[in-house]
């Protein structure tokens, strides 16, 4: 059951592991379009993936914060 349906783009840093992959997922879960952004395309390509395939929409941008 989705606690809250966000229909929003919303981007998140550091997504290609920790608490950016893992929040990604949520947000996706419940309506959100995500695009994902971290250093390591690998990782992010495969988050994308994860969550396209359990029906969410997201994309990936490589980039670096610092």
């Amino acid at each position: 059951q989705n606690t809250f349906n966000l229909e929003k783009v919303i981007a998140i840093t550091g997504a290609s592991s920790g608490f950016g992959h893992h929040f990604a997922g949520v947000l996706a879960a419940n309506g959100a379009t995500v695009v994902l952004g971290a250093r390591r395309r690998e990782k992010l390509d495969t988050a994308v993936e994860e969550i396209k395939a359990a029906g969410g929409n997201a994309m990936a941008a490589t980039l670096d914060v610092t």
